[in-house]
């Protein structure tokens, strides 16, 4: 248990380097309330003496505690070619429940940094005088951040580890609270360009832990729920708390809130444990057998392959694609239908607090969905859960055509096609990651369900691309363009993809004790 505790091998050095990152945002928050008396409107202020020593902390801060992450040098040890993996039958306990309450709360912060994207601009674009196409540049750089982190989080997780990956997301968090507080569009564009690479970064790397340490029986479910809760949970509280504080605090408090949720995170890291099929890859058998022992495991030899299967690069490579260009499709509807709909809205004579009360009631109907899309997958198909959702994603887009384009005199209440495609959205999410997780192995699962994450940022990039050419298409032609790319999706998930109900991840191993 005690290892468990230990931030890498100098704690110190993290401890200390997330006090600076912690000063360093604070120093930040005097210029914020200076402008009280102007709605809280910072533009074309003067950044003092106080912001650049903090902007200084911060960066030596995230990387005094990168480099109190690392874990020790890889020692991998022979066995005489006896494969070992953790057990697949381990009784559900305590620390298993524990476990997936954590990961949601680190989803949920996660999900918050994007979902807030499309809640900010109607206010950054009023306080800069910036043009809508100019504005798009914020969602733009995030995005960038997004893509470019879940790329590089996933190949860090499977050298340095699932939990130094994920506690050094929570320190950029932290650090970059600060774009509530920048005077100029320019650095709010930079900063959130990290904040984007830390939210990235984090997302895969939660569903490579938890499908290595959950048992079989209940992988699918856990997977689902914590997906699921996260995605629906990270948008709820965006939207709940931009209805409650942006009339108050105005659009700069949805950046200052990643100080709080970043240092809960932080706080919460002694009880996130590392993945003991990482620690027996880098050759570290005690650290694993604590953990082990933690969630009730042990140690059982792998059953060889059978002879004549697919040979498993061409197998990845269909169900690689297949997979990305459904990550691809969500981010289409994530970041582009959905970060379009609060404008479109307000352009329908909706004020953004109503908008957003909108959005967050229909976060809130998605919630009881998350419970059905983890029984569908761990009771039913695991690939027809994940089509199951993007149908429901279609009848949303269908929706959002009459929204923009209604039939005859008839009024199309909003919230109908809004809460189906959240819910199928979220659904979609709540399972595509975690079934990437499991159809690949432990020695490529984090870069694997990170290139998957990596796709569902791609789209968005291409949305907001357009948002910057102000070649923004009519809601309704880009919701038929979705509805085209779900049709091509579903048919290869059901073509490529693999039923993975129940099976056991230790035949996709190959670790060696």
């Amino acid at each position: 248990m005690l290892a468990t505790l230990k931030q890498g091998r100098r704690p110190l050095a993290f401890w200390a380097g997330c006090l600076a990152v912690t000063a360093g945002v604070l120093l930040h928050i005097p210029m914020f309330l200076m402008g009280k008396d102007m709605d809280y409107h910072l533009a074309g202020m003067p950044m003092d003496t106080g912001m650049l020593t903090g902007m200084g902390l911060i960066v030596f801060g995230v990387l005094l505690a990168a480099w109190g992450l690392l874990p020790p040098p890889h020692v991998l040890k022979a066995d005489g070619g006896v494969r070992m993996s953790p057990s697949e039958d381990a009784k559900l306990n305590s620390a298993h429940i524990g476990l997936m309450v954590l990961l949601v709360v680190a989803l949920v912060v996660d999900v918050m940094k994007p979902a807030s994207l499309g809640l900010v601009v109607p206010g950054m674009r009023t306080e800069y005088g910036v043009s809508k196409a100019f504005v798009a540049w914020l969602p733009f750089t995030a995005l960038t951040g997004t893509f470019v982190g879940s790329l590089v989080w996933g190949v860090l997780a499977d050298i340095y580890g699932r939990r130094a990956s994920i506690l050094l997301s929570s320190v950029l968090f932290v650090g970059t609270a600060i774009c509530g507080a920048m005077p100029s569009f320019g650095w709010n564009v930079f900063m959130c360009f990290m904040m984007g690479a830390g939210a990235g970064g984090l997302l895969p790397v939660v569903y490579a832990l938890l499908a290595e340490i959950m048992p079989a029986r209940h992988r699918g479910w856990a997977l689902v729920v914590v997906g699921g809760l996260g995605a629906a949970g990270g948008y709820l509280a965006a939207t709940g708390l931009s209805a409650l504080l942006q009339p108050v605090f105005g659009w700069r408090i949805m950046w200052l809130l990643n100080l709080p949720t970043g240092l809960i995170l932080i706080l919460l890291s002694p009880l996130l444990p590392e993945s003991a099929k990482f620690l027996m890859q880098t050759g570290r058998m005690d650290e694993a057998r604590q953990i082990l022992d933690r969630f009730g495991s042990k140690l059982m030899p792998v059953e060889p392959q059978p002879e004549g299967a697919t040979p498993p690069d061409l197998k990845a490579a269909s169900k690689g694609v297949a997979l990305s260009l459904t990550g691809l499709t969500w981010s289409f509807i994530n970041f582009g239908i959905l970060l379009w709909l609060p404008a479109e809205l307000v352009a329908k004579g909706y004020n953004i607090a109503v908008a957003s009360k909108l959005l967050a009631f229909s976060a809130v109907i998605a919630f009881p969905a998350v419970l059905l899309v983890a029984l569908l997958y761990s009771r039913w198909s695991t690939k027809g859960a994940l089509a199951v959702s993007m149908v429901v994603s279609g009848l949303g887009l269908v929706g959002v055509i009459l929204i923009d384009k209604p039939i005859g005199t008839a009024i199309v209440d909003p919230l109908i096609p809004i809460s189906l495609l959240i819910l199928g959205s979220n659904g979609m999410l709540a399972v595509l990651l975690p079934y990437t997780a499991e159809l690949f192995p432990a020695r490529v699962r984090g870069r694997a369900t990170g290139t998957v994450a990596g796709a569902t940022k791609f789209g968005g990039l291409i949305a907001q691309g357009l948002s910057l050419l102000a070649l923004v298409p009519v809601l309704g032609h880009a919701a038929w363009a979705v509805i085209g790319l779900l049709v091509v999706c579903i048919g290869l998930i059901v073509f490529y993809g693999e039923e993975t109900r129940g099976r056991d991840l230790r035949t996709l191993d190959d670790i060696h004790a």
